[in-house]
Formats: C-alpha cells, structure tokens, sequence
C-alpha cells in the first residue's frame, strides 16, 4: 500500500512538474492557446466526440475477435462495457496500462476464464502497438520520400524498430517451444509455485497458434481505430482553425500514444502536452496550436471516458462492493 502511495505520489510529482515546464515555455503564448480554445469551433468539436467513441467501439471490436479465436463467447455488448471502463481507468490510473488491468478484470470475472482473459488483453495491446507503429513507419516514409523532410528519418526507424520488437513479443508469447522452455526453467528454481499459472497463461496463448487469419483481421481492425484515433486530432485541429496538414497527424499520432503508454505520469496530464509540442515542432507546427491541440484532445478523451465511469460504479453496485474500492 505505502509503496502504492509513493509512486502515485512521484508520478503526479511528474505531472505537476512537466505542467510547470510546459507554462515556464509557452508563458508568452499562453493568451494564444486560450484564445483558440475559447473561439473553437463546437461543431468539429462535437464530430471529435462521436469519433473517440466510434473508435473505442472499433478497440471493443479488435479484442471481442481476438477473445473468440479462444472459444470464449462473450455478447459485444459486454465487450464494450469493459473497453469503456478501461478507458476510463486509463485517465485515472498511471499511464495508459492501468485500463488493460481492468478490462482483464472485467472479463475474467464474467467468463471465469483468467488466463483466457490475461492472454486476450495482453495480445490486443500488442496488435494495437504494432498497428501504431505501422501507420507511424509509413507515414513517416512517405513524409521523408514524397516532401524531401529529412529530419523524420530517425522517427521513422525509432517506429519501424518498435514494430520489430512488438512482433517478436507476439511470436514469442504465442510459441510453444518457447513457452515449454520457460516451464521448465521454472520448474528448477525458486519460482516453481508459478508454474501452474504460467502453464495456464501459456496454454491460453498457445490457442492463437496458427490463427493467421483472425490475428491478421484484429491488425486491420486495429489500423482501422488508429484511422479514427488519428481523425480526432485531425477534427480537433480544424476546431482550433486548422494548419496542421493530415499527413502529419497520421505521422505523430501514433508517436505520441507510445509515448504516453511510459507510466511516469497521472494519465498522462503534463507528459501529453510536453509531447505534442515537441513532435509537431519538428515539421514546423507552431508550438501554441500544437499545445492548444493537446489540450483539447485530453479534454475529449476525459469527457468520453465518463461513461466508463458509470459503468464501473454499476460494476459496484451489482457486486455489493463500495464504489471506491478498485481492487
């Protein structure tokens, strides 16, 4: 508990200081980024919306197919209703990991199915990275070879070498030779009383081998919610009076939603608006649109994580439980 406390205590220390740092920076500008927030165009802002929540939906959809690959049968609608909730813990709870612990909660206590459930989380994080960092390495290929920005090559090769690790993550989790070896180096050491629970978590993975055709469908869905993703902060900059040209959005994006995932921060308050600037600073995005565009995307994300909120307070309330226990 008291270690609990500590770390949530640095990593809103971190917040609080990157806020301070983004103020210190942009203190001659911040007349500016009010200004575009105060004169934002509420309809885009509306579009913005319906979007997040079209591709939280589209999220749902990528794990509810990757779960039936397992013979798990779980209604879409109870998919959605965990997704949300996860969403809403990512706003909350450090990082954006802390909604992946809540949707494998959510999930193992409706199918009973714990391994299953850790095993379908833990791929669709993957996949949805890989699909991140594919759409980041093509878009940074095509700004580096079709308008001469010679300065994205290093982004572009930080992406492509990201998506190299991710698929060797999922081909290692998914090998049975590999998972076989790791059971047996347990076996002989001190560990051995977690062996059961690997052999389940590996047995669960194990059920994705060969399954080409539905890991390569939950990639394509995934690309598909990054499409989305990214149409928001395309929709949020034009709300703001636009000039960051769509390219760029697909580029940065993805960039910066790996980024966030580094658990150093409360939701990524401060560590959001440090990055946006920064990214869009390198192709030539004034820094106080870029701020102002940050700003509005966190405030989109935190009001569509809300209804997450009431879902998790009826997850309390049908088990009996008061509403501030997480656990």
């Amino acid at each position: 508990m008291g270690g609990n406390l500590k770390g949530a205590l640095l990593r809103g220390g971190v917040s609080v200081a990157l806020i301070l740092f983004v103020l210190w920076r942009f203190q001659d500008k911040l007349a500016q980024v009010w200004e575009m927030l105060a004169s934002a165009n509420l309809w885009w802002v509306l579009v913005a919306v319906l979007l997040f929540w079209t591709a939280m939906l589209i999220n749902a959809f990528k794990w509810w197919t990757l779960l039936r690959a397992q013979n798990i049968q779980v209604p879409f609608s109870a998919m959605a209703n965990f997704t949300f909730v996860g969403f809403f813990f990512n706003n909350i709870l450090p990082a954006n990991i802390g909604g992946d612990v809540m949707r494998g909660y959510g999930l193992a206590k409706y199918t009973e199915e714990n391994a299953g459930a850790a095993a379908s989380v833990v791929l669709d994080r993957l996949i949805g990275l890989s699909a991140y960092m594919s759409v980041a390495a093509v878009a940074a290929l095509a700004a580096v070879f079709f308008t001469g920005r010679s300065e994205l090559w290093p982004l572009a090769a930080v992406a492509v070498a990201a998506l190299a690790v991710l698929l060797i993550m999922g081909a290692f989790l998914i090998s049975r030779r590999i998972s076989r070896a790791i059971s047996r180096l347990l076996h002989r050491g001190f560990l051995a009383k977690i062996v059961p629970i690997w052999d389940s978590l590996a047995a669960a993975f194990e059920r994705y081998r060969f399954q080409y055709k539905t890991l390569a469908l939950a990639f394509l869905i995934g690309l598909t919610g990054i499409a989305a993703t990214s149409m928001v902060n395309y929709v949020l900059s034009l709300a703001l009076g636009g000039g960051i040209p769509l390219v760029d959005i697909f580029l940065f994006t993805p960039l910066i939603a790996l980024v966030l995932i580094i658990p150093i921060s409360i939701g990524g308050l401060g560590l959001s608006q440090a990055a946006y600037p920064f990214f869009y600073g390198l192709v030539g995005v004034p820094g106080e649109l870029a701020l102002a565009l940050s700003l509005f995307v966190q405030a989109v994300q935190l009001f569509c994580s809300l209804p997450g909120g009431v879902l998790w307070l009826l997850w309390k309330k049908e088990e009996g439980e008061p509403a501030g226990d997480v656990a």
